[in-house]
C-alpha cells in the first residue's frame, strides 16, 4: 500500500470502540509519523455487549441505565488506547447510536417511521452528551447527516472503514452509510480512497492470541474471490505500540483474554470488492459462484444458482437500496423481496407492496428474478444482499455488493 503524505487526511470509521485499534492501530501510527491529519469516527459505544459486562463488573444487569453506563466505559478505553497512539480527545467523534441496531435502521427506518427503539435501553434517540448529536432519533437520516457533516468538514482523501462481507451487522452497514454519504456529496467534495477493513469472521484469524512473528492472511474463503487485498507492513516498533494500546479495553479484554491481540501482526489487511457495473443491455456478471446480475433496458435480472431447487423453499431475501442523486436516500425505496414456501413477498421497508412487478422462474437449478428498476425509483446506484434461511450460501455471495448503472 503507498505511504501516507502530510497532504493526507485519514479518517478511520469503527462500528464500535476498539475496532480502530484492532484494524488500523499500525495505520494511525504511519499516517501520524508522516504528520498527517487522523480522525476516528465511532459508529455505536458498543454498549450491547452484556457478557462482557458481566464478566467486566462480575454483576449481573438488566437496567437499562447499566447498558449506557457501558457505552461510556468502552468510550474512555478507546481514548486512552488513541491517546497511546498519539490521537486526542479533539480527534475522536463519537456518535451514540445503538451497538447491534444500524442495520435495521438502515433497512426499514426512514421516512415518517417512529424511530428505532434499543432493546436494551428502550430507548430511541441518543443517549450520551457527549457525542456529535446529542438526543439525534435512532433514524437512518440521523446517521446519514451525521456521517456527512463529519466528512464535509474535515474532507478526508483516505477512509479505513468496516468490510461489507463481515458477519457483524453494525460493521456492514457502516460501510453502506459511507457509501451513501459519500453519494450524496458527490460534486461537493473530492472522492476519497475507500480501504474496507475485516475483523469478524468465524474461526480467523488464528491461532489467538499474541503472536507479532505471524502474518495477518485473509480468511480462505475470500482468498481465491474477487477481493484485491492491499497489506500494511508494521514494524517491531509498531506492533508493540498496537499490542500496548489494545490493553487498555479491559471490560473486552476481561470476557475474551486472547481476541484483541490477536490482530496484533507483522500487518494489517484491507481490500474491498470492484463495483459491478452494469449497461443498458449487459450480459450476466457474475459476483462470487452463486450470484450474478444483468441488465436489459429497464429491468435488472438477478440469478442464484441453487443446488437443487427445493433450497427456495428454505428462504432466500434478496435487498435492494436504491440511490439517484438529487433525490433525498430517505425517500428512495429499500426493497426486501423474500422467496419460500409461500412464494414471493416484496417489502419497502416495514411496509408490504404488490410484488406483481417482480418476475419469479426457474431454469434448471438456478432462480432468476425480474425487478423493474421502476421499483427502485430508476437509481444510478444499488447496494444489494442476499441472505438464506438454512441454505449454505458461499461466505463471500453474502457480502454487500455495488451497482452502478453505465
Amino acid at each position: 500500500m503507498q505511504q501516507f503524505t502530510s497532504n493526507d487526511r485519514i479518517l478511520i470509521l469503527a462500528p464500535h470502540p476498539d475496532d480502530e485499534v484492532m484494524a488500523t492501530g499500525g495505520v494511525i501510527q504511519k499516517a501520524l509519523k508522516a504528520k498527517a491529519k487522523v480522525k476516528v469516527l465511532f459508529l455505536t459505544n458498543g454498549d450491547h455487549n452484556e457478557p462482557a459486562f458481566i464478566v467486566y463488573e462480575k454483576r449481573l444487569t438488566i437496567r437499562h441505565g447499566e447498558f449506557i453506563y457501558m457505552g461510556q466505559v468502552r468510550r474512555k478505553e478507546s481514548l486512552e488506547a488513541l491517546n497511546k497512539l498519539g490521537l486526542t480527545e479533539k480527534d475522536c467523534i463519537f456518535l451514540g447510536y445503538p451497538d447491534f441496531g444500524t442495520m435495521e435502521i438502515l433497512l426499514k427506518y426512514w421516512g415518517d417511521t417512529r424511530p428505532f427503539k434499543y432493546m436494551l435501553t428502550r430507548i430511541s434517540k441518543v443517549p450520551y452528551s457527549n457525542c456529535l448529536s446529542p438526543g439525534a432519533p435512532y433514524v437512518g437520516e440521523s446517521i446519514l447527516e451525521d456521517m456527512k457533516k463529519v466528512i464535509r468538514d474535515f474532507k478526508p482523501t483516505k477512509v479505513f472503514v468496516s468490510s461489507p462481507v463481515d458477519v457483524n451487522r453494525d460493521h456492514r452497514s457502516l460501510y453502506l452509510f459511507l457509501q451513501i454519504a459519500l453519494w450524496d456529496l458527490e460534486g461537493e467534495i473530492a472522492k476519497p480512497d475507500i480501504f474496507p477493513y475485516l475483523v469478524h469472521v468465524k474461526g480467523w484469524p488464528k491461532p489467538r492470541g499474541y503472536h507479532p512473528d505471524l502474518e495477518l492472511a485473509p480468511p480462505d474463503m475470500l482468498k481465491s474471490g474477487e477481493i484485491s487485498w492491499l497489506r500494511i507492513e508494521l514494524t517491531n516498533e509498531e506492533i508493540k505500540m498496537k499490542h500496548n494500546a489494545m490493553k487498555y479495553y479491559k471490560s473486552e479484554n476481561e470476557y475474551n483474554p486472547t481476541y484483541l491481540f490477536t490482530f496484533a501482526r507483522r500487518n494489517e489487511l484491507v481490500g474491498d470488492y470492484p463495483v459491478i457495473k452494469l449497461s443498458k443491455e449487459s450480459v450476466w456478471r457474475n459476483a462470487g459462484t452463486t450470484l450474478a446480475y444483468a441488465r436489459k433496458g429497464d429491468d435488472l435480472f438477478i440469478k442464484l444458482v441453487l443446488k437443487n431447487k427445493h433450497e427456495k423453499d428454505l428462504g432466500i431475501s434478496i435487498f435492494l437500496l436504491g440511490h439517484r442523486k438529487g433525490v433525498e436516500f430517505s425517500k428512495m425505496p429499500k426493497l426486501a423481496i423474500n422467496i419460500g414456501l409461500n412464494g414471493l413477498s416484496v417489502k419497502d421497508r416495514k411496509q408490504r407492496i404488490n410484488g406483481g412487478k417482480v418476475q419469479l422462474t426457474e431454469e434448471d437449478n438456478s432462480l432468476i428474478l425480474k425487478i423493474p428498476l421502476s421499483l427502485l425509483n430508476d437509481p444510478v446506484y444499488i447496494l444489494t444482499c442476499t441472505k438464506a434461511g438454512t441454505i449454505v450460501l458461499p461466505f463471500e455471495d453474502t457480502a454487500w455488493r455495488i451497482i452502478e448503472f453505465e
